[in-house]
C-alpha cells in the first residue's frame, strides 16, 4: 500500500461491488484522493453519505463518453478500470450495449490514461474471456486485447504508463451473483433455483479480487495478465452449503443453464498455460510484444501449446463443509445470517 501514498486513484465503475471493496482497504491508507467515476447518481449519493470521507471525489460520467473520462483522468496517478456490463444473460440479449461499454468504453479509459500520463492502469477481466462463448466473455476478451495493444503503444512507453489486466472467476456476493439470490429465496421461503447441479464455478471473495489487482499493480510489466488460483465448487454444493448455514430445507428447483452459460469456466487457456509463470498464488501471463516481423526473432524452444488449461473442473474442488467455511468468512453472509436469526 505504500506505493499509493499521496497518490490519486481513479476507479471506473467505482460504485459497484469491486469499488466498495477497494474503499474498505484504502480509506484508512495514505492515498491522497480516490475518484469514484460512474454514471449511477443514486449509488454515488448513497456512498457519499455512508462514507462521508474527504478523500473521496465523486464524478458523474460514462466510459462511453471519452470527454467525461478524459477530464476525470487529469492529475490521476493510478486507475482501476472496473466499469462493465457483467451479467451474462443481459449481455446476450443486448450485445451491442456490452460492446459499447466493455470494448469501446475500455478503449476510452485506456486512451485517456495514456493521454494523461497515468502511471499504472489495471483493467478487470473475467474467466468468461477464456474460450468465450457468450457476449460478455467475448467483449471482455477484446478488452484484454485492447489492453495489450495499448501497452505496446509508443505513447504509453514514452509516458511510462504500465497497462495490465487481471482475470478472475466468480466473485462471491458481488452484484447480481448467485449467493445473494439464494439468500433472498431463503428469506422469501421460495425454492432455490439451480441452473445445473453439476455446473462448476471458481470461488473467490471480493477481498481476494482486490488482492489480485494489488498484486498485479505492484508486479506488472506492460501487457501482463494476472490470474489468481482459486478453488471451485458445483452449484449443488454451494446451494447445500447455504441451506445448512441458514438451517433451512428450501426445495431445489432446477431451471437449466441460462443463455450463454458454460458447464465450467476457464481461467487460463492451454495456450496461455504454455507461457504462464507460476508465482505461487498467481499465474502471470506475459504479453507477446513482438511486432509482425517474426523472422527477426529467435525462439529456440517456442511456447508449449499442449498444456492443460486451468479451469473450474480441474482445480481444487470444495465439498459442502469447506464451502460453508469459506462462506462464513464473508461479511455479507454473516450479516444476512444474523438478520435471518433475528427474524426467526
Amino acid at each position: 500500500m505504500s506505493m499509493f501514498k499521496d497518490k490519486v486513484l481513479l476507479i471506473t465503475g467505482g460504485t459497484g461491488s469491486f469499488g466498495n471493496a477497494v474503499l474498505k482497504r484504502f480509506l484508512d491508507s495514505d492515498v491522497k484522493e480516490i475518484r469514484i467515476f460512474s454514471r449511477d447518481e443514486k449509488k454515488q449519493d448513497e456512498m457519499r453519505h455512508r462514507l462521508n470521507n474527504s478523500k473521496l471525489n465523486f464524478i458523474i460520467g460514462d466510459v462511453r463518453d471519452f470527454e467525461s473520462i478524459d477530464s476525470a483522468m487529469a492529475g490521476v496517478d493510478y486507475v482501476f478500470s472496473a466499469a462493465a456490463l457483467k451479467q451474462v444473460p443481459s449481455c446476450e440479449f443486448y450485445p451491442i450495449q456490452a460492446v459499447r461499454t466493455n470494448i469501446l468504453g475500455s478503449e476510452n479509459v485506456l486512451e485517456a490514461a495514456v493521454r494523461n500520463s497515468v502511471k499504472r492502469v489495471v483493467v478487470l477481466s473475467t474467466d468468461k474471456a477464456a474460450y468465450p462463448i457468450n457476449t460478455m466473455g467475448m467483449t471482455k476478451a477484446l478488452m484484454e486485447k485492447l489492453a495489450i495493444s495499448k501497452a505496446r503503444d509508443p505513447r504509453a512507453k514514452e509516458a511510462g504508463t504500465v497497462i495490465c489486466a487481471t482475470r478472475y472467476g466468480n466473485v462471491m456476493c458481488s452484484r447480481g451473483s448467485i449467493i445473494p439470490l439464494f439468500i433472498d429465496q431463503i428469506n422469501a421461503g421460495l425454492p432455490m433455483t439451480v441452473t445445473v447441479p453439476e455446473m462448476t464455478r471458481f470461488m473467490m471473495s471480493l477481498d481476494e479480487a482486490v488482492d489480485l489487482v494489488l498484486f498485479a499493480f505492484e508486479h506488472a510489466e506492460p501487457g501482463d495478465l494476472f490470474v489468481q488460483k482459486a478453488p471451485a465448487a458445483t452449484i449443488e454444493v454451494l446451494a447445500q452449503a447455504i441451506k445448512e448455514i441458514f438451517g433451512v430445507d428450501n426445495p431445489i428447483k432446477i431451471i437449466g443453464a441460462r443463455h450463454g452459460e458454460k458447464m465450467y469456466e476457464t481461467l487460463c487457456t492451454s495456450e496461455e498455460m504454455g507461457k504462464a509463470e507460476d508465482l505461487g498464488n498467481f499465474y502471470r501471463i506475459p504479453a507477446d510484444l513482438r511486432d509482425l516481423n517474426y523472422s527477426q526473432y529467435v525462439d529456440e524452444f517456442g511456447h508449449r501449446v499442449d498444456c492443460k488449461q486451468y479451469n473450474s473442473d480441474n482445480t481444487r474442488r470444495l465439498d459442502v463443509e469447506q464451502m460453508k467455511e469459506m462462506l462464513l468468512k464473508l461479511d455479507y453472509v454473516r450479516e444476512e445470517l444474523a438478520k435471518f436469526k433475528a427474524k426467526a
